[in-house]
């Protein structure tokens, strides 16, 4: 059965997070189709942009402002005017259109989504039909979900030393890593 030109391309930027903006933006573009829900773009984004810690919520602004999330993980409070993610599908949104997507209403990971005026064929792009948003291409530096820069790292601790021979530290697993000499 072909699909031909009938998904949504969505690029995902990464605005600002954990207090900061970023600036070169990191992002994703995602292939969608118009049956998938908001939620199901929600699941796609965070695990593209490395998020392991999932139990936060998330919220999408639509364009004219209507507010779109999965209405059982607010216990009842929920913004006003808010609209089940599990049920809205993104076959809502326009060509052209942008929204936002916010991860984690702490640290307020926000996101500027933009659909693309043409849509696409998913085999062309992901080279497979998904049953789920997939990210088909991407750039930039993902920054941990809560800025830690190594195991352990407390946000008050200096950083730990590098091995002095680059890698010396790891098991000679890999002909570069190790004692070994080249």
């Amino acid at each position: 059965m072909s699909v031909a030109r009938t998904w949504l391309s969505i690029q995902v930027e990464l605005v600002s997070g954990h207090g900061r903006d970023l600036w070169p933006r990191p992002g994703r573009v995602f292939a969608a189709a118009r049956s998938h829900s908001f939620a199901q773009l929600a699941t796609a984004i965070d695990v593209a942009f490395a998020r392991w810690d999932l139990a936060h919520l998330h919220l999408f602004t639509l364009s004219d402002g209507t507010p779109v999330s999965p209405l059982d993980w607010w216990d009842g409070e929920a913004p006003d005017g808010t609209v089940d993610g599990h049920a809205t599908k993104l076959s809502r949104l326009q060509a052209g259109e942008q929204f936002a997507y916010v991860f984690d209403m702490g640290d307020d990971w926000a996101h500027l989504c933009t659909v693309a005026e043409k849509r696409i064929d998913p085999l062309d792009q992901v080279g497979e039909t998904p049953d789920r948003p997939a990210p088909y291409w991407g750039w930039g530096n993902l920054p941990d979900q809560y800025a830690r820069r190594w195991d352990g790292d407390d946000g008050e601790s200096p950083m730990p030393k590098q091995p002095a021979r680059g890698l010396s530290d790891l098991p000679p697993i890999l002909p570069w890593w190790g004692n070994r000499r080249r």
